[in-house]
């Protein structure tokens, strides 16, 4: 495994977990907005992506599954699979921890269920990091 896979999982690692300290640390405040489009709106989510009812055992068994065959993917972009190793051992082990993971975007405009679902900043490490992995192969020569 690289070092840029590495050090990109551990920096998403670290920042997930400072934004969920800080957005925690905010209390039961009302929730923010930045304009109409996105709302700061912290809430608990037990459940999977979506809040799709999988037991808790289920989904920390396939989480942990994804996240190894993740890391055995040498053929992607290494810091997709930074940033995807990274929000999914941040919202994994949260749930380990907690039992659930704290969510606290939401994008009220957007259409349908995406529009009431709540998002961290993990979820989109993995976004970003599984688009990265899609549209970018490693440069031949590295590891």
């Amino acid at each position: 495994m690289t070092m840029l896979v590495i050090s990109t999982a551990a920096a998403t690692v670290a920042a997930c977990g400072r934004v969920r300290r800080a957005v925690e640390q905010r209390g039961t405040a009302p929730a923010g907005r930045w304009g109409s489009r996105v709302r700061l709106e912290p809430v608990y989510n037990a459940g999977a992506a979506f809040g799709l009812p999988i037991r808790r055992r289920r989904l920390i068994a396939a989480s942990a599954l994804a996240l190894g065959l993740v890391l055995a993917d040498r053929r992607r972009d290494p810091m997709g699979r930074g940033l995807v190793l990274g929000g999914g051992a941040s919202n994994l082990l949260e749930r380990l921890r907690r039992g659930k993971v704290l969510d606290y975007v939401r994008f009220p405009r957007a259409p349908g269920r995406l529009g009431r679902s709540v998002f961290n900043l993990a979820d989109f490490a993995i976004l970003l990091g599984a688009a990265r992995m899609l549209l970018c192969r490693r440069p031949r020569g590295r590891s």
